[in-house]
C-alpha cells in the first residue's frame, strides 16, 4: 500500500506492484491460450511506465496517429492501428507507425489500400465487422447500438474477401465477463465464419476484463484454445485497456471547502469530475471512495447533514460537477485527503483543463516504497494548450 501521507494532493499515484500483478495474468492467459493480448492505448497511455510493460507485452494499438506514433517511438513496436475515419494527409504517417491498419469501412479501406500496396511498409490490412451483438447495456458505449458508425455487418461483405484483408476486427464489450465473451464469439462463428479461411487473423478487441476478481480466466483460455482449435490457422488478438491498469491505483484530493444548501453539505475538493474522472459523468458511475460508503440514487432527507453524508464537488464552475453521496464514518475537515480508488483507467486519457484548472501530478509508486514523478503540470501546459 501507497503511504498517502507522502502524496501532495491532487495526484494520480499507480502502484508498480499491482501492475505487475495484471501484467503477469494477463502474460499468463497470452501463454497458455495462444492469443496475443496488447495494450489499448484509449484506456491507459502513460508513456514513462512503458518499460515495465515491454517486460510482458509486445504491441499496442492505437486509434489515431499520435497514438501510433506514441506506439512506435516510445513502446518501441508498430502499433494495431485502428479509426473510424483515416484522412490523407496523416496516413502516410499512420503507415510508417502501423504494422496492422483496420478499416471501419469498404469504402475507407478502397481509398487507402492503395497507399498501402505502394508503400514499403510491411502492413497487414483487415475489416472492422458488426456482429449486431452486444451485451452492454449503456448505450454510450455499447459499439453495436442501431445506427451504430462503427463496422461492417455479414449482410455487406462480398462472398469473397477484397485482396489486401488479412483479418477481421470487432469490439463488443466493456468490462465484460468471459461469458459475454462465449455468448459473442457465437454471434460472431454464425454470421461469419465462412470468411475465416480467407483471412490470417482475427481480433476480438477490447473490453475483456480478465484482471477483475471475480473473472472466470480459466473460462476465457478454454474459449480461446478451443476457437483456435477450430481454426488453427487464425491468430487470435485481444486488446484491453482496463485490464492492464484495473484496480493499480489512486487520484489522490483534498477537501478545500465544505458549504451547505437546504440541509446537502458538499465538500468541495482540489480535483474536478469534469475534468479529472469524465467517466463518472458520462457512464454515469459512482467511484469508490476510500473509508467512505456509496449510497448511489440516495435522496437527501432531513439530518443527513448530522449523518456526515456529503456531497463531493469538483473545482470548476460547471453547476454539474458533482456527484453525491458518500456516507463517513466522521465530520470531514478542510484539508482532510480524499482518495478515489481504481483512477488509472479511462482517466488520464480523457482529462482537460476546462478553466484552467491545472491538472493532477502523475506519479508511480514502486515497488522499493520510492515514489517517482512522471509530470507535474504547470501554467506552461494550459498555455500552451490554449494557443
Amino acid at each position: 500500500m501507497i503511504d498517502i501521507e507522502k502524496i501532495p494532493s491532487p495526484c494520480y499515484v499507480m502502484e508498480e506492484e499491482l501492475l505487475r500483478k495484471n501484467l503477469t495474468l494477463i502474460k499468463r492467459v497470452a501463454d497458455e491460450s495462444g492469443a496475443e493480448i496488447i495494450l489499448a492505448f484509449k484506456s491507459f497511455a502513460m508513456w514513462k511506465s512503458f518499460p515495465i510493460f515491454r517486460e510482458f507485452i509486445d504491441h499496442t494499438t492505437a486509434s489515431s496517429l499520435y497514438e501510433a506514433r506514441l506506439a512506435f517511438q516510445e513502446f518501441g513496436s508498430r502499433a494495431h492501428t485502428y479509426s473510424p475515419a483515416y484522412v490523407e494527409e496523416e496516413f502516410y504517417d499512420i503507415m510508417h507507425y502501423s504494422s496492422h491498419i483496420t478499416f471501419n469501412s469498404f469504402s475507407q479501406f478502397r481509398r487507402f489500400y492503395p497507399f498501402v500496396e505502394k508503400s514499403d511498409e510491411k502492413i497487414s490490412c483487415g475489416i472492422r465487422i458488426n456482429p449486431e451483438y452486444s451485451e452492454v447495456e449503456v448505450e454510450l458505449y455499447n459499439p453495436c447500438a442501431p445506427g451504430t458508425r462503427f463496422g461492417v455487418t455479414a449482410d455487406l461483405l462480398p462472398d469473397t474477401l477484397p485482396e489486401g484483408i488479412d483479418g477481421l476486427h470487432c469490439h463488443c464489450h466493456c468490462e465484460s465477463d468471459s461469458y459475454t465473451f462465449e455468448h459473442t464469439l457465437q454471434h460472431i462463428e454464425e454470421k461469419f465464419s465462412k470468411w475465416f479461411s480467407q483471412i490470417k487473423w482475427i481480433n476480438f478487441g477490447g473490453g475483456h476484463l480478465m484482471t477483475r476478481k471475480d473473472y472466470d480466466v480459466k473460462h476465457l483460455i478454454s474459449l480461446i484454445k478451443s476457437f483456435k482449435q477450430k481454426y488453427p490457422h487464425l491468430e487470435v488478438i485481444l486488446e484491453p485497456g482496463s485490464a492492464f491498469t484495473w484496480q493499480t491505483g489512486v487520484l489522490v484530493s483534498r477537501v478545500v471547502d465544505i458549504v451547505e444548501s437546504r440541509g446537502i453539505k458538499t465538500a468541495i475538493l482540489d480535483v474536478s469530475f469534469t475534468c479529472h474522472m469524465p467517466d463518472c459523468l458520462e457512464m454515469p458511475y459512482y467511484p469508490k471512495v476510500r473509508g467512505a460508503e456509496t449510497l448511489e440514487g440516495h435522496k437527501y432527507e432531513d439530518g443527513d447533514e448530522k449523518r456526515n453524508i456529503y456531497r463531493l464537488g469538483g473545482n470548476s464552475c460547471l453547476s454539474g460537477d458533482y456527484m453525491g453521496s458518500w456516507k463517513f464514518d466522521h465530520e470531514l475537515q478542510i484539508g482532510e485527503k480524499i482518495i478515489f480508488e481504481d483512477m488509472i483507467h479511462y482517466t488520464m486519457v480523457k482529462t482537460n483543463m476546462f478553466n484552467g484548472i491545472n491538472h493532477p501530478s502523475i506519479a508511480i509508486w514502486h515497488i522499493n516504497n520510492q515514489l517517482e514523478f512522471y509530470k507535474v503540470f504547470k501554467y506552461e501546459d494550459y498555455r500552451d494548450r490554449m494557443a
